[in-house]
């Protein structure tokens, strides 16, 4: 190959390159002012909550399929608690109300995202309802289980395992903690509970 094809093709290269370069500019600031606040903080469904150093769904959807109702919580169905669970910011103290009890094994976890980043250790909580077959009997601490629970980004499928576990009655909540509405949170167990005063 001769110098005058080598500095064509070089010269070729460094348009390719600076087009490619102006682009991803151009997108980057499409990205970054599409990012406005059209909504109020805290009325967006996308708005999410920290937990463990990692976001949570504002809106905690459904339990999963299978879950027995507990027959005479401690806390029925409308009953208005204080939270004593310090899972994420603001949730320690903040008034919540039950939308639902639940009689299952619940485990705190220790697991490394699907999607990377580092291990979180101690996760409160999950149910037995959300390990791959799992079946019906509480798992003992140490056992090695996939996640069937979507509480988090790059919590469904990831690796895990059992850290702790309670047959406490188990809770899905809505709260209200640093100007945030959390519906359906999932969960809270009984000893995170307390009557309001």
């Amino acid at each position: 190959m001769n110098g005058r094809t080598t500095r064509r093709r070089n010269r070729r290269l460094g348009a390719a390159v600076g087009a490619g370069l102006l682009s991803a500019a151009i997108l980057l600031t499409g990205c970054a002012a599409d990012n406005t606040d059209e909504d109020p903080p805290g009325n967006s469904p996308e708005e999410h909550g920290e937990h463990g150093g990692m976001e949570h769904p504002a809106d905690g959807g459904p339990v999963p399929e299978g879950m027995t109702e507990a027959t005479d919580p401690t806390y029925p169905v409308g009953t208005e608690v204080t939270l004593t669970a310090d899972h994420m910011d603001g949730m320690d103290g903040a008034t919540a109300t039950i939308v639902g009890a639940y009689d299952t094994y619940t485990y705190s976890v220790d697991y490394t995202p699907t999607t990377g980043g580092d291990p979180i250790t101690d996760h409160k909580w999950v149910v037995q309802e959300e390990l791959e077959g799992a079946g019906d009997e509480r798992l003992p601490d140490g056992t090695e289980v996939t996640l069937a629970a979507a509480h988090m980004d790059g919590m469904d499928g990831a690796a895990a395992t059992i850290a702790s576990s309670t047959e406490e009655t188990v809770y899905v909540v809505d709260y209200e903690a640093d100007g945030m509405t959390m519906t359906n949170h999932k969960w809270v167990v009984e000893s995170e509970i307390e009557p309001t005063s």
